[in-house]
């Protein structure tokens, strides 16, 4: 809507500048302006302006259950879709500060989450300030990136926006399961004992 209304201004402007001065070439250079600018705007909604898409929905992704990946040699937290979720760090255990323009880009994943394969930290929830309920992980409310559009993609990590650091949420390797031939070996050779 905005795009549309700056160019009303435009074409109105150089309405004005002709009717001012009367000159056929300020018409034409105005016509020009006018339809080159129609062009950008056409052009930017249809790529995404500056490589970045419009954000249509901030509805948040539904917790179900979590697993794990390996993204980039990392273990993370992923959603039931094998998206790679998030934390911010302005973030507390109690307090999501990610909302608005924030959480439309960074959607926050919400309901009560499940713990799926590797999954043995603590899974929790908090209340948003709009209400809806947010899932977390080890006190830190998860959230996907809008840029990630393929399951193993990881690009929000470490990135600075929103007022602070996104990373991607590492489960740490003691408690990921082992392998189920390394469990075997182990039975066998009877580790831990």
């Amino acid at each position: 809507m905005i795009g549309w209304l700056f160019l009303l201004q435009v074409i109105a402007a150089f309405g004005a500048a002709v009717l001012a001065t009367g000159s056929r070439l300020a018409a034409a250079a105005g016509a020009g302006f006018a339809l080159s600018t129609l062009g950008g705007y056409l052009l930017s909604v249809w790529i995404g302006l500056f490589g970045f898409k419009e954000v249509r929905t901030t509805a948040g992704i539904a917790a179900g259950a979590l697993r794990t990946a390996t993204i980039g040699g990392v273990t993370v937290l992923t959603n039931a879709t094998g998206f790679t979720l998030y934390s911010f760090a302005p973030d507390t255990p109690s307090r999501s500060n990610c909302s608005g323009t924030c959480a439309a880009y960074w959607p926050p994943v919400t309901g009560t989450p499940a713990a799926g394969p590797g999954v043995t930290g603590t899974l929790g929830t908090i209340k948003r300030s709009d209400g809806a309920t947010q899932a977390t992980y080890d006190g830190h409310p998860l959230y996907t990136y809008i840029a990630d559009t393929a399951p193993g993609q990881a690009h929000g990590n470490n990135l600075n926006l929103n007022g602070g650091l996104w990373h991607e949420v590492p489960v740490p390797a003691e408690l990921r399961p082992r392998p189920a031939l390394v469990t075997r070996l182990c039975q066998a050779a009877r580790c831990g004992q």
